[in-house]
C-alpha cells in the first residue's frame, strides 16, 4: 500500500462511493413514487483526499399506480403534477445517473459503486426498487452494501441528523432548501469527504505496512 499514489479504489477496496438522494411519495420502496434523484460523484486528489465533483439531479414523473402520500408532499413541498418541474421517466432518471456512474468506475479503476446516503438504507432501497421495475440490466450499485453517513456522523461528531452534522463538521446548512435531492445529496457528499478526510489527517489511512497488519489484511492487500 504506499501513499504516494492514493486512489479511490485502493481506499475502498474497489469500491467507487457514490452519494445518493432521493425524494419520493412515502416510505415503501415498492409501492411509493420516486420524485426526485440525484447523485454527486467523489474524486481524490494527489494528496489523497476527497472532494465532491460532478453533480447529477433528475425530477422523475411517478411510475403507473405509484402510490403518493399527502404528507410526503408536504414535507418535501413537491408538487408532482407541476409541468415546469421538467420530469422525466424513471428509466430515463436512472440511464441518467447510471451511465457516468459507470464511467466514473472504468476512470477509478474501481469494481462497482457504492451508495453513500444519509440513512442510506431509504436511498439504497428506492434505487434497487426503480432499476427491478425498469428491467436494468447493469445497476453498477451493489445490490445491499452502503455507506451510511449518519451512522458515520454519530461516530464522528455525535451527530445523526444530516443538519446538526453538518453544523458540526462547518458545512453551511440551510433548512429552506433541504428536502430537494440535489440539495441533500451535495450536503451529504461534504459531510462524506470531510469525514474521510478527517480520519486521513489524524493518522488512520493509510494502513501500516503490511508486515504490522494481521495477516489476513495484510494477504488482501499483495
Amino acid at each position: 500500500m504506499s501513499d504516494m499514489h492514493p486512489s479511490l479504489a485502493l481506499r475502498f477496496r474497489g469500491f467507487l462511493p457514490v452519494v445518493i438522494d432521493v425524494e419520493t411519495g412515502g416510505f415503501n420502496a415498492n409501492t411509493d413514487a420516486l420524485l426526485e434523484i440525484a447523485a454527486v460523484l467523489i474524486d481524490m486528489d494527489a494528496q489523497g483526499y476527497l472532494r465532491p465533483s460532478t453533480r447529477i439531479q433528475f425530477h422523475v414523473d411517478p411510475f403507473p399506480g405509484a402510490n403518493i402520500e399527502q404528507a410526503a408532499l408536504d414535507f418535501t413541498g413537491i408538487d408532482p403534477h407541476n409541468p415546469l418541474r421538467g420530469a422525466v421517466t424513471e428509466d430515463t432518471a436512472l440511464k441518467g445517473v447510471f451511465e457516468p456512474v459507470r464511467k466514473a468506475i472504468k476512470k477509478h479503476g474501481c469494481n462497482r459503486a457504492v451508495l453513500v446516503g444519509h440513512n442510506s438504507f431509504f436511498d439504497l432501497g428506492f434505487l434497487n426498487a426503480a432499476a427491478e421495475r425498469n428491467e436494468v440490466k447493469r445497476n453498477p450499485f451493489h445490490p445491499f452494501s452502503s455507506f451510511d453517513t449518519a451512522a458515520l456522523a454519530g461516530l464522528v461528531y455525535g451527530q445523526t441528523v444530516l443538519a446538526k452534522a453538518c453544523e458540526a463538521a462547518g458545512i453551511r446548512f440551510s433548512q429552506r432548501e433541504a428536502h430537494s435531492a440535489l440539495y441533500d445529496a451535495t450536503r451529504t457528499a461534504e459531510l462524506f469527504c470531510s469525514m474521510v478526510n478527517r480520519f486521513r489527517d489524524l493518522g488512520g489511512w493509510p494502513p501500516p505496512p503490511p508486515g504490522e497488519m494481521p495477516p489476513t489484511l495484510a494477504k488482501a492487500l499483495d
